[in-house]
């Protein structure tokens, strides 16, 4: 076949790769929102014009971690240094509820100050991507995980170590990380022992495993709370909603609610609140 020929056949060629291949993403708007959830295919970041967030007040029993990531947060929105977040402890008791709080605090108090970004667990080998759109940005982000945690042979987690502290790049200064666990070394715990069992040095092998969590400087233990902080719940959702019953009985309801849960805990108390509101035919808000 001569050059001439090849000519036409070539850019037949050309054209149907250009057709297989995707177009390439228009660059994100992050101006767009103050909340964005990251996909990893195609790799976009999805505005979220209303995050589903309760007011600071409303968690209760939470005070001590609640004021710690408050400051944390308002000093990284202000420019200053902070520290990665993890949440860890028992379900239900406000872990993820309380990282939105606070970011609707803080941009309540300063608005646009702060954009939160959630990622979920699975798309964390797109991390360095997502910082890398992140960088160079004016804005300040908090990247949020919830419910992370590591099994078996799942070995994203090394990814995620490289990103939060020892990569070549580091992570950008405008980006701070969140992550909301039930496990404290965000591993369980014969995952820990397995390693133990059939490493060389099984010291080596657990300080491999757990050294994830070292990376964030924060870690705020959230745990199960007693009957009188269970009430103090539903009296504020009350109070803010305007849900009128007889303290008996909505002691005597809630409690039933909570013995037929089998547990006492913040969701457990805005599940019996959104009973009693369909109840009384009210409607609720959280925002």
């Amino acid at each position: 076949m001569s050059d001439p020929e090849l000519v036409p056949l070539l850019d037949r060629i050309a054209t149907a790769l250009e057709r297989l291949s995707p177009p390439s993403p228009p660059p994100s708007d992050l101006d767009a929102a103050d909340a964005f959830i990251w996909h990893a295919e195609p790799e976009r970041l999805e505005p979220v014009q209303r995050v589903n967030a309760v007011d600071l007040s409303l968690l209760r029993g939470i005070d001590r971690v609640r004021d710690i990531l408050l400051e944390n947060t308002r000093r990284f929105a202000a420019g200053w240094p902070a520290n990665n977040a993890l949440l860890w402890g028992a379900r239900g008791m406000g872990k993820s509820s309380l990282v939105k709080a606070v970011h609707r605090a803080v941009n309540q108090a300063t608005p646009r100050a702060l954009a939160l970004v959630e990622i979920h667990r699975e798309d964390l080998a797109t991390l360095p991507r997502l910082l890398h759109e992140l960088r160079d940005s004016g804005r300040r982000f908090v990247l949020f995980c919830d419910d992370l945690s590591f099994d078996g042979d799942d070995a994203s987690y090394k990814s995620l170590k490289a990103v939060l502290e020892g990569g070549l790049e580091g992570r950008p200064e405008n980006v701070l990380f969140y992550a909301t666990s039930n496990r404290r070394h965000l591993m369980p715990r014969d995952m820990i022992e397995n390693e133990r069992g059939t490493a060389i040095n099984p010291g080596e092998a657990i300080e491999e495993k757990v050294s994830l969590s070292d990376r964030f400087g924060l870690w705020l233990g959230f745990h199960g709370c007693d009957q009188e902080t269970y009430f103090s719940m539903i009296d504020g959702y009350c109070a803010r909603f305007g849900l009128e019953v007889p303290q008996d009985r909505l002691r005597a309801e809630a409690n039933e609610w909570a013995i037929t849960r089998g547990a006492r805990s913040g969701r457990v108390a805005w599940q019996f609140v959104q009973d009693l509101a369909g109840r009384l035919e009210r409607r609720i808000d959280k925002a």
